[in-house]
């Protein structure tokens, strides 16, 4: 995976540019593990405006943890 310029998302911050900076930071092997966990709510936070998006329909998450885990998430109801 090749290395890319993430900064760190603030509230301005488009709901996917979000996404994709929170999942690249969980992805990365030299995160912590308190750091991952802080970042899970996060992204649970933006599937909401992800799905609005569509983003799910468009794409498809080729990390198979992350997608397994974000499904999981959404088909649990919560969002």
């Amino acid at each position: 995976m090749s290395m890319i310029a993430v900064r760190t998302p603030t509230a301005e911050t488009a709901p996917l540019e979000a996404f994709v900076a929170c999942a690249h930071q969980m992805l990365a092997p030299e995160t912590p593990e308190a750091a991952r966990r802080a970042l899970e709510p996060r992204l649970v936070a933006l599937l909401p405006a992800l799905r609005a998006l569509g983003v799910f329909e468009l794409f498809e998450l080729r990390h198979p943890a992350l997608r397994a885990w974000l499904e999981d998430e959404m088909r649990e109801g919560r969002h």
